[in-house]
C-alpha cells in the first residue's frame, strides 16, 4: 500500500454501505460468530481482513427475501439484528454498535470497527411505521425501500412497476424515516421508485450499494439524471462492486446463461431461506440453486478494478465528488472482480484510482467523508432521533 493511501484510511477511514456477513452466519454456520477475529477463510469478511481493507464503519445488511410473507420478514429480521449485536457484543474489542456520525467518529478514534445496521428492504417492516420505529431504536440506520419484490407501497427494480414508484403510504413511510434520523436507501428500487423518493426527501437519502446505469444497462444502477438529482438533494451513491453492475461482459454473460437456462428448463440462480437456527442446532448449509451445466457460452468474464474504478469516476463526474462512497455488498454476491476478492481489497482500489490522478482529498472523501456527512445530516433533519 503506498503511503498515500494509507493515510487516507487512516484519516478517513472506509465506511462501507452494505455486507450481507449476518446472512452468511445465518446460512452456512447457525449464527456462530467464532472465527470472525482469526479469519473465516471460506466467506468474504473476517475482522483481520477488514482492518488490512482500512474499514473504520460497516453497514451490515440484515437481509431476508422479500419471497417472505412479510409477517415472517419481520421475524427473520430481527433475528438478523440480533446476529448484528451480538457480533459486536462477541468482539468489543474490535466492534461497536453504532447510530449516529459522532459515534462512527468516537469508535474510529477509540480503534473499533463501528457496526451500522441497514435493512435491505421495505418488506421487514411489513407496512408499518410501527415496526419501522422499533427498528431505529435497535439501531438500524437505513432501510432500502424494496429488495427485488415490490412491496405494497413501492416498486423494485425487478419487477415491473405497478405503483408509478410509491403510493401515498410509501410516500408516508419515507417521510416517517427522515422524521426519525433513518436514511432512505434507493438501492434495489424501481427508477419511478428513485424520482418518488427525491420528490419527497427534505434530508440526503443514499444508495447503498448500485453503479452507473450509463456505463452497465442494469436496472439496479443509477441512471445520469439520477445521479443528478441525488447531487441537489445532497445524497451519496456508494458504488458496488457486484460484477453485472460493473462490467458490460459480465452483464450479458449472465443474461444469455438465464435465457439459456429458461429455454432448458433449468432452475435460474436462486437461494432459499433457511429454517431459523436453534439452540445447540447444527449450522445450516445450503447451496446456489443453479445449474451446474455447459450451457454452450463460454467461461463466465471477469469483471475488473478498473472497471470498478470507471463506475467512481463516472459517478465522481455526474453527481460530484462530494456526492459518492462504496457498498461493495461482499458476501452478498457469489462472484467479486479481480482483485477485490474480499474485504482487504479496498486499498487497491484506492490506488487504481491514485494511478488515475485521484488526490487524496477526493479519495478522502470517496471513502467515508462524504457517508459521515450524510449520516449527520439526518440526524440534523431528524425532529426525533430513535436508536
Amino acid at each position: 500500500m503506498s503511503a498515500d493511501v494509507a493515510r487516507v484510511l487512516r484519516e478517513s477511514p472506509v465506511v462501507d454501505g452494505h455486507n450481507d456477513l449476518p446472512w452468511q452466519l445465518r446460512v452456512h454456520r447457525g449464527y456462530a460468530v467464532d472465527g470472525l477475529d482469526t479469519g473465516l477463510p471460506a466467506l468474504h469478511t473476517d475482522l483481520p481482513r477488514l482492518r488490512a481493507g482500512g474499514v473504520g464503519a460497516q453497514f451490515w445488511s440484515v437481509y431476508v427475501p422479500s419471497s417472505l410473507p412479510e409477517p415472517e420478514a419481520v421475524v427473520s429480521t430481527l433475528e438478523q439484528v440480533d446476529a448484528v449485536h451480538r457480533m459486536a457484543a462477541a468482539f468489543p474489542g474490535q466492534l461497536t454498535l453504532t447510530r449516529t456520525a459522532d459515534e462512527v467518529v468516537k469508535a474510529f478514534e477509540n480503534g473499533r470497527i463501528a457496526s451500522l445496521i441497514g435493512v435491505e428492504g421495505g418488506h421487514s417492516l411489513a407496512s408499518s411505521t410501527a415496526v419501522l420505529r422499533c427498528l431505529a431504536r435497535l439501531g438500524v440506520r437505513y432501510v432500502t425501500l424494496t429488495h427485488n419484490h415490490h412491496t405494497p407501497w413501492a416498486d423494485s427494480a425487478a419487477q415491473a412497476p405497478v405503483h408509478g414508484g410509491l403510493t401515498d403510504e410509501g410516500r408516508a413511510i419515507v417521510r416517517e424515516m427522515q422524521r426519525i434520523g433513518v436514511l432512505v436507501d434507493l438501492a434495489h428500487v424501481a427508477e419511478g421508485t428513485m424520482d418518488a423518493a427525491l420528490d419527497v426527501a427534505t434530508a440526503p437519502v443514499i444508495f447503498s450499494h448500485s453503479s452507473c446505469r450509463a456505463l452497465t444497462e442494469h436496472g439496479r444502477n443509477v441512471p445520469d439524471r439520477v445521479l443528478r438529482r441525488l447531487r441537489d438533494n445532497g445524497g451519496v451513491v456508494q458504488v458496488t462492486f457486484v460484477p453485472p453492475f460493473v462490467s458490460a461482459e459480465v452483464l450479458a454473460w449472465e443474461r444469455a446463461a438465464d435465457a439459456e437456462r429458461a429455454r432448458r428448463g433449468l432452475p435460474v440462480g436462486a437461494v432459499p431461506w433457511p429454517p431459523a437456527p436453534r439452540a445447540h442446532q447444527e449450522p445450516v448449509y445450503t447451496e446456489k440453486v443453479v445449474a451446474d451445466v455447459d450451457l454452450g457460452l463460454g467461461p463466465r468474464p471477469r469483471a475488473t478494478i478498473a472497471q470498478v474504478a470507471d463506475h467512481v469516476e463516472h459517478a465522481r463526474e455526474v453527481a460530484g465528488v462530494d456526492h459518492i462512497g462504496l457498498g461493495g455488498d461482499f458476501d452478498g454476491t457469489d462472484t467479486l472482480p479481480a482483485g477485490l476478492e474480499d474485504v482487504s481489497a479496498y486499498p487497491r482500489l484506492l490506488e487504481e484510482l491514485a494511478g488515475r490522478g485521484w488526490p487524496e482529498a477526493d479519495l478522502a472523501a470517496l471513502t467515508g467523508r462524504n457517508v459521515l456527512r450524510v449520516l449527520r445530516a439526518a440526524e440534523d433533519a431528524a425532529e426525533e432521533l430513535l436508536g
